[in-house]
């Protein structure tokens, strides 16, 4: 599966075909197999919760170059546990039901 952005960026016809090619009926986004509304970030779990935690843990001390980066993104993913991970399906799933 995959979840396109919405972004005006990634909605034209090459993308979503390019989508449909390698994820054949199972992707969400706008014009897709599963519609989803563009520019919902209180619908997203990666931009209701995810680019927040990551740049709140990331962004503590600036990173010196781009290797350390990639390797502080990768260990910072690493501490988010199952715990946390229910708690942000829970809420993604009582924000779908107040739709």
């Amino acid at each position: 599966w995959f979840q396109q952005d919405g972004a005006p960026c990634h909605f034209g016809l090459i993308v979503r075909n390019l989508l449909n090619n390698i994820f054949p009926g199972r992707w969400i986004g706008r014009k897709g197999p599963i519609e989803w509304p563009p520019r919902s970030p209180d619908l997203t779990p990666l931009d209701n919760f995810y680019w927040g935690f990551l740049k709140n843990n990331l962004y503590e001390t600036k990173p010196t170059d781009i290797d350390e980066l990639k390797e502080r993104i990768i260990e910072c993913s690493n501490t988010i546990t199952r715990e946390t991970l229910q708690k942000v399906n829970d809420n993604f799933y009582a924000r779908l039901l107040s739709c």
